[in-house]
């Protein structure tokens, strides 16, 4: 009786360890055909920091030059005068091919050279910058400005605020005796008013334009 307990024990001794044989080569056997280097938590974390990092320092590096590039465009100093006369602003529509100065003094003579300061605010300050000009089939004048749509393109540009963009918002026409496009009430928004005659003399294009 006593010998074959003992041959069960020997048995069952000779199995477990045949079997952690078995089983430690089938762990070598996964292990060489794995990942050869396995990441630490805190190595992935390391590096995905550093990738933060780098991604953070390369975002300021970029909002600092597109900033750089909008200061050295806004700064660019546009003319004081133009044929003797004070500049107020100059006016780009793209759409229309138009580029011109805003003289500073509205009258008979100015108006003959090109685009004035009607009334309103300061150019690219809080209010409502209104432009007047005649409809003359010239380069530097309003006559293609009923061909403007809502979301067109406006830009001004003076020496102390630089260059702005504008967006239009409405296009139509009023009678000359009608004032409210000169209205100053934006609510502290910056506008811009393009004003010229229609319908020979008896209405007025108006361009409203809102700053972007």
């Amino acid at each position: 009786m006593f010998r074959k307990f003992l041959k069960l024990l020997i048995i069952l001794a000779i199995s477990i360890l045949i079997g952690n044989m078995v089983y430690g080569m089938y762990q070598e056997f996964e292990l060489s055909n794995g990942p050869s280097v396995v990441a630490e938590p805190n190595d992935i974390y390391l590096n995905s920091e550093i990738e933060l990092n780098e991604l953070a320092d390369n975002l300021t590096n970029k909002t600092a030059e597109n900033e750089g590039e909008k200061l050295n465009r806004a700064f660019e100093k546009i003319d004081e005068e133009y044929k003797g006369y004070k500049v107020s602003a100059k006016l780009i529509i793209p759409k229309i091919e138009l580029n011109t100065y805003v003289l500073e003094k509205y009258g008979t003579d100015t108006m003959e050279l090109c685009p004035t300061k009607y009334f309103g605010a300061e150019p690219n300050e809080a209010g409502n910058f209104c432009i007047a000009a005649h409809n003359y089939n010239k380069e530097n004048m309003f006559n293609h400005i009923i061909e403007l749509e809502k979301g067109d393109t406006i830009i001004l540009i003076d020496n102390k605020n630089g260059e702005v963009e504008y967006e239009v918002y409405d296009v139509y026409k009023v009678k000359p005796n009608e004032t409210e496009p000169l209205s100053q009430k934006t609510e502290g928004r910056t506008e811009l008013t393009l004003i010229t005659c229609s319908d020979y003399s008896s209405k007025r294009i108006i361009v409203k334009a809102r700053k972007v």
